[in-house]
């Protein structure tokens, strides 16, 4: 699938610093492995049935910003991310407002990747759509099935069957554990499973976690013909196979927003260790939730802020950037209507701080070190964006280094 031009990142004197960072499955800093100098990264992508809120933006953002870590610490970076364009969601909204499916997808594809675009993203290497991986991912279907780690349930509505994953089988057979990902207890897990989902009280299960891998065909629903009978792919499988397809096995991060870690991410997991016999990732990384109006943004509530909506407003790109790197990935957070203004204001008085002479002003290159330290530091950016409030109202002594360094880095224009 086609992505979007990429921005221009300026090289920077020195070196870098490759960032610790949080792994979800372990609970700890680290610095995940990298062998060659070649960091692998996976983000889940957007189901393309609504806009890109500034939930998703946040998201990407952060692995946008992992990148440019990576990139300015010497270390070449290879991105690979999904779009899920055939799923419950993406259907039912075309069913509700009389559109089809495929037309749908397309529309909101294509305002993605100008979205991504104009805020100045790193594109990814792979950008790949579930519904090019039909084939592939019916064949790992069909192989789970000969090595034991799935099996078939009877549907009332159809001749064909469903496919589901063994979790019991899995856990025994291969280097999969039920909670490698996700460190939750099994009710909670069982909660999460059917609020994002799954079906832990479906009839004919082996184990109630269990997730679906194949769908068998049903009247009014896409489907294709494969070796698993006619139907299309479970939600978990589509990234196991896409992943590993374009990065291979135990790559570098597998990353996402914090609502993936189960079951999403926790049986991606479990279904490439089963198919492959070695772990997915090294390390898992997560993205903590955007609030509006006192609730998680969510397309059911309504309560979204469009990207496109604010840029079309006349909102500088490089002001939702700082809006957004004000607050630290990992933390959970409400935007509140003037956080565009506090950004723009933000945004301003660094530019102002560049033309700002000073008879003691600040040294450029111990600016840029005290940005690298904050970005190796699990990705900080909050410390970075008051180190650079602190030098630039100031003044600095070479206001084109502090310039390159926040757009190589923070991807912000000054």
């Amino acid at each position: 699938m086609r992505t979007w031009t990429p921005p221009e990142v300026p090289e920077l004197p020195g070196t870098g610093i490759a960032p610790k960072l949080f792994n979800t499955a372990t609970e700890r800093l680290e610095h995940p492995a990298i062998p060659d100098g070649r960091a692998l990264l996976y983000v889940c992508g957007i189901t393309p049935y609504d806009a890109t809120h500034l939930g998703h933006a946040f998201t990407y953002l952060t692995f946008d910003i992992m990148q440019r870590a990576w990139r300015d610490a010497g270390i070449e970076t290879v991105y690979a991310q999904n779009i899920t364009d055939v799923d419950d969601p993406l259907l039912e909204r075309a069913n509700d407002t009389g559109v089809d499916w495929r037309g749908l997808a397309d529309s909101q594809i294509g305002l993605y990747r100008s979205d991504m675009h104009r805020l100045g993203m790193l594109p990814p290497e792979h950008f790949i759509a579930v519904t090019e991986q039909i084939d592939e991912i019916a064949a790992a279907v069909q192989r789970l099935i000969e090595l034991g780690f799935a099996y078939r349930v009877p549907t009332s509505d159809t001749a064909t069957d469903d496919v589901y994953f063994d979790t019991a089988a899995a856990e025994r057979d291969s280097q999969w554990r039920l909670g490698d990902v996700a460190p939750y207890d099994p009710e909670l897990m069982r909660r999460l499973s059917a609020e994002r989902g799954g079906d832990p009280d479906r009839p004919g299960k082996r184990g109630p976690l269990d997730p679906l891998l194949w769908r068998a065909a049903r009247e009014g629903e896409p489907s294709w013909e494969s070796p698993v009978g006619e139907g299309r792919p479970g939600w978990h499988i589509e990234c196991s196979v896409i992943a590993t397809g374009a990065l291979g096995g135990a790559f570098t991060v597998q990353g996402g927003g914090s609502d993936l870690i189960f079951p999403h991410h926790e049986y991606t997991a479990a279904h490439a260790t089963a198919l492959s016999g070695t772990p997915l990732a090294h390390a898992y990384c997560h993205v903590g939730l955007v609030a509006y109006q006192g609730h998680k943004m969510s397309k059911s509530r309504g309560n979204l802020v469009f990207v496109s909506k604010l840029l079309d407003g006349g909102a500088d790109p490089s002001a939702i950037r700082l809006g957004l790197l004000a607050h630290h990935y990992r933390s959970e957070w409400e935007w509140l209507d003037a956080d565009l203004a506090t950004a723009t204001r933000r945004l301003e008085a660094w530019r102002a701080g560049l033309e700002r002479t000073s008879a003691d002003p600040v040294a450029a290159g111990t600016v840029v070190q005290q940005l690298r330290a904050a970005l190796a530091n699990d990705l900080d950016t909050p410390v970075m964006l008051a180190t650079l409030d602190a030098a630039l109202d100031q003044g600095v002594d070479s206001p084109q280094l502090v310039a390159d360094a926040v757009r190589a880095l923070l991807g912000v224009k000054l």
